[in-house]
């Protein structure tokens, strides 16, 4: 109890120290007291600051002896004159300036030297070349490096060989060669290696034998075809490569755990994964590849994470499951040929699968009585799908038997994707006894203000979506959401008013609205709150957040105003709305328009 007393205290007295540039210049003349600062808070405090856009660089010698960790990632002031103060930081031992484009070698020649930093991440600063990857091998102490896609060449790679202490290195992007990896053979250390997107070949390949310790290895995109037995590798990316072997030779079999082949083309899918000792392998990515022989799943016994979306799976393979499916966790099929008729192969054979995945598949109604006999499922993406909610019963035309009911069954569920299905405000009524749903996501435009009322008992959900739907002010306005509603994506509802939105954003502060007209809350606060360090870019960026008021339309936003009369739009605007109000208010919409001319 007195813990969170105190950690309720200290909150608070972070954010009162971080409320303007007038809170900051009070405290910053007691120099002494905040160098004591233990590590925790001096960190917290410098985040909000960051966060708060507050920080500037002479405030950073404050922190000089107390902070461990710095986060910069994505901060576009960070230049040479924040680098002369990090450079005096005495126990620092993480920097992260990933996507800080005005880094430049000059900037971090600031850091040479130090004897406590062991991480820097440098991701994607441009400006950093090989000189600058001379001043880091002055840092003997770096044990995790990223410099991926850089300016960094070849021979800046040769030269990080003197860095013995590396474990993590993030080569990706860079025109690594087979030359240039030999030099890095002195790394004895090294556990991760990213070298996706170089000029790595076969024979290149054959140098990361020489890595005793390696186990993490990203080789996509590169010319490598034929990867070699690795004892100690756990984590295999071969993803956009062409495949003819993975694993081959002799030795003790890598106890690989985790392969990645998205995109891949393989020459020889006979034998491809023969090599592989599949008692260790637990993830499988396979997705986008070229593959069209699956009998080599049935010997892959251990998988918990199975990915074979955007291939041409279908039905006649689904057998290949049902033989590992004791272990499947995570079931990829989006944008597969499978049917209902494959997810009825499945039920009973998948006890502990947690997500399915079936998007942009041909599955409809039938299969979701075969889903709600996957008793552990907690996540479902049925999005674009044939699912209508809803199966006419035998002989009659006019008696329809609700199918979103099956899914009653499942007391784990708590996601599900039903966007672009052709589900209606009646059918969604059973989902409100999904009493653990959390996340649901709705995008079709017969949903009216009845699937807001339907959805309102729901105890734990967070996130709503209901996109593209006919949703009007007075449906908004009597709308009671769940105390646990976090966030409420309204994005494509073309009759909602920005006053009718703001209005529900007074009432409920506690739930964020995205759509069109107006500003998120979160980007509201960050606008008003931007300003660089020094007080004249402070004016120039207000005047420009001032001019960018609003939040752009997507570019694939349809305004379906355009199917309504000027007074059908009013009528609709301001009235509550179901589908079966459409004919008791008098108002045709253009398709029954035209088949009433029919």
């Amino acid at each position: 109890m007195e813990i969170g007393k105190e950690s309720e205290l200290v909150r608070r007295c972070i954010e009162a120290a971080c409320l303007s540039r007038e809170s900051v210049e009070k405290w910053r003349r007691q120099r002494r007291t905040l160098e004591r600062l233990p590590s925790h808070l001096s960190q917290s405090l410098l985040r909000n600051l960051l966060h708060r856009r507050l920080l500037f660089p002479s405030l950073l010698e404050i922190f000089k002896y107390s902070v461990e960790e710095i986060d910069l990632r994505g901060e576009n002031c960070v230049d040479a004159e924040w680098m002369a103060y990090l450079g005096a930081f005495r126990y620092l031992r993480s920097l992260n300036l990933a996507d800080c484009y005005r880094i430049n070698n000059s900037a971090i020649w600031s850091i040479v030297g130090m004897t406590s930093l062991k991480e820097v991440d440098l991701s994607r600063c441009m400006k950093v070349t090989d000189a600058g990857v001379r001043h880091l091998i002055s840092i003997s102490t770096l044990e995790k490096l990223w410099i991926s896609e850089t300016g960094v060449t070849a021979n800046g790679v040769a030269l990080l060989s003197s860095l013995k202490n590396l474990s993590i290195l993030d080569l990706g992007g860079l025109a690594v060669t087979d030359n240039a990896l030999n030099f890095l053979q002195a790394l004895t250390k090294l556990q991760h290696l990213d070298l996706w997107g170089s000029k790595i070949s076969n024979k290149g390949a054959l140098v990361l034998r020489r890595f005793p310790k390696l186990s993490f290895l990203n080789l996509a995109w590169t010319n490598v075809t034929c990867f070699p037995n690795l004892s100690s590798i756990e984590f295999l990316n071969m993803s956009n490569c062409t495949i003819d072997s993975i694993l081959e030779g002799n030795g003790d079999k890598a106890p690989l755990m985790k392969l990645i082949c998205a995109g891949a083309t393989f020459m020889n899918e006979a034998e491809v994964f023969l090599y592989i000792k599949t008692s260790f392998l637990s993830l499988l990515d396979v997705s986008n590849s070229s593959l069209t022989w699956f009998c080599f799943l049935a010997d892959m016994k251990m998988l918990e994470h199975l990915d074979l979306s955007s291939s041409i799976f279908g039905d006649g393979s689904v057998e290949m499951i049902v033989c590992i499916g004791a272990s499947l966790k995570n079931l990829n099929l989006s944008s597969t040929r499978v049917s209902s008729v494959g997810i009825g192969m499945l039920a009973g054979h998948v006890p502990k699968l947690e997500i399915l995945s079936l998007s942009h598949t041909s599955i409809d109604d039938v299969s979701l009585s075969y889903i709600s006999l996957m008793p552990s499922l907690k996540v479902i993406d049925l999005s674009n799908t044939n699912i209508k909610g809803f199966i006419h019963q035998r002989g009659t035309e006019s008696q329809m038997d609700s199918t979103l009911t099956a899914l009653q069954n499942l007391s784990y569920l708590e996601s599900l994707n039903l966007e672009q299905t052709q589900v209606r405000d009646l059918d969604l009524y059973p989902l409100s006894s999904c009493k653990e749903l959390s996340h649901l996501s709705l995008k079709c435009f017969s949903l009216t203000d009845s699937t807001l009322h339907h959805l309102s008992s729901l105890p734990k959900l967070t996130n709503l979506h209901v996109c593209e739907a006919v949703l009007t002010n007075s449906g908004l306005d009597s709308f009671s959401p769940p105390t646990t509603l976090r966030v409420l994506d309204l994005m494509g509802c073309w009759l909602l008013t920005e006053d009718a939105i703001s209005l529900f954003s007074r009432r409920h502060p506690q739930v964020e609205i995205r759509h069109e007209v107006v500003q998120s809350l979160s980007t509201e606060q960050q606008n008003i709150s931007d300003r660089p360090s020094s007080s004249q870019q402070y004016s120039k960026t207000s005047r420009g957040n001032k001019k960018h008021g609003k939040v752009p339309i997507s570019e694939f936003f349809v305004d379906q105003r355009l199917k309504y009369s000027r007074g059908e739009l009013l009528a609709l605007q301001f009235s509550p709305l179901s589908l079966k109000s459409l004919h008791d208010t008098g108002i045709v919409t253009p398709n029954q328009q035209s088949d009433q001319m029919d």
